[in-house]
């Protein structure tokens, strides 16, 4: 099944027109749509220029070409414009959530968020998630007039609800409701001035974005695994739909070097990964008939999503890559060092507030909640070798992640 080729705007298709705007009133751009323009504002900021220097889940140091949170950044919004081309829908949109999904991100990859998120245990814990809407709309300052990037209402909205609503159908049209006390702090403060419609799915540009993330961690991380040799092609083929384009591949190609069958490999899996997103997010559509974007957000199930077949095929790759990557003793040890880190910077700025940098210091909060958070917002637009490289000013000794 094809995918390439534009479609005309699907009528369920997000409308930069008709956008619900951004919280501060912006002037417009002559030559660019809103969606375009926060693809912009997102590429020419700090934190996305900082996922250079991010763990995906190698750190920096262990080769050129292992990805990093910018390179696999820039895959996850590849895939997405490509459903959302596939699809009708405004690929600038499904761009501005993929290039912005991971700017929350701290060093070290989820090494970093579970040590925050310890650090953070009493004062509401830290979601990546959440973090990114903090940058977005808070931690970001380059403009005169606000803070933050200043993002349209549907951008924000993907990037809180890409994997869905956050609160129970329930809640639409109250001001509060009891499962808000279990958002994260970041949501729960920024939506009581901002309204995400925290009880709806977002669009379908979003949910394009989130699958893409999907696709691209799946096909990616084993690239990187048997670049790295945790595990060889042998160990992967336990991958049912792995086996199966291993077949395919030696089928036609016999005596395929071991680098243009790694290649071929992920490129076909992340092939057949898309053309099953959009065929079943056709059936989905055409059985729901949405009649606009509002009709998406009021569904009751996404519209974007895996055939139930691949769904199974994209959890028996997530176990695979669980298992003989994520905890290979050798990514846990250096992980474990990782956590090791931010916890020691986290505890030495708590304790002995005149370390943190001038800016960081200014106006720090007396409460001990505040206070807290604002040195994780401070640990969490650490690039991995900033985090080393204030380690060692601050610690006898800093492991090596190696």
């Amino acid at each position: 099944m094809a995918v390439e080729g534009a479609c005309a705007r699907a009528p369920y298709a997000a409308d930069a027109r008709a956008s619900r705007g951004r919280l501060h009133p912006d002037q417009p751009s002559p030559g660019r749509s809103v969606f375009r323009r926060d693809c912009d504002r997102v590429i020419h900021s700090t934190a996305f220029r900082r996922l250079a220097h991010k763990t995906q889940v190698f750190v920096y140091h262990e080769g050129d070409h292992f990805r990093t949170r910018l390179t696999h950044t820039l895959e996850v919004t590849q895939v997405a414009r490509s459903i959302a081309r596939a699809l009708g829908l405004d690929e600038d949109l499904a761009e501005a959530c993929a290039l912005a999904h991971d700017l929350g991100h701290p060093p070290f990859g989820h090494a970093g968020e579970r040590a925050l998120d310890r650090c953070l245990a009493d004062h509401g814990g830290f979601d990546h998630n959440a973090q990114t809407l903090a940058v977005v709309t808070r931690l970001e300052r380059r403009y005169p007039a606000f803070e933050g990037l200043n993002l349209t209402w549907e951008t924000l909205e993907g990037l809180v609800k890409h994997n869905g609503p956050l609160l129970p159908r329930a809640a639409e049209g109250r001001s509060c409701c009891a499962a808000e006390d279990k958002l994260p702090v970041v949501i729960r403060d920024y939506v009581a001035v901002h309204d995400l419609a925290l009880w709806s799915f977002p669009s379908l540009e979003a949910q394009a974005g989130a699958i893409a993330d999907d696709i691209a961690y799946d096909a990616h991380d084993i690239d990187d695994g048997l670049r790295a040799g945790l595990f060889d092609l042998d160990v992967a083929r336990e991958v049912e739909i792995v086996a199966h384009i291993l077949d395919e591949i030696c089928a036609m190609h016999t005596n395929l070097d071991h680098a243009r069958l790694v290649h071929e490999l992920i490129r076909r899996l992340i092939t057949v990964m898309i053309e099953d997103v959009v065929a079943e997010s056709r059936r989905r559509i055409a059985e729901k008939s949405p009649a606009d974007v509002d009709d998406v957000r009021l569904a009751d199930s996404p519209l974007v999503a895996f055939s139930a077949t691949m769904a199974a095929a994209d959890r028996a790759i997530k176990a695979f890559l669980w298992t003989h990557m994520y905890r290979h003793p050798r990514v846990m040890q250096v992980m474990g060092a990782a956590e090791g880190v931010l916890a020691d910077l986290f505890g030495r700025y708590a304790t002995d507030p005149e370390t943190l940098p001038a800016e960081w210091r200014h106006d720090l909060p007396d409460e001990t909640g505040a206070r807290a958070r604002r040195i994780a917002d401070f640990i969490a637009g650490m690039t991995d070798r900033y985090a080393l490289i204030e380690h060692r000013r601050l610690f006898d000794s800093t492991p090596q992640l190696r």
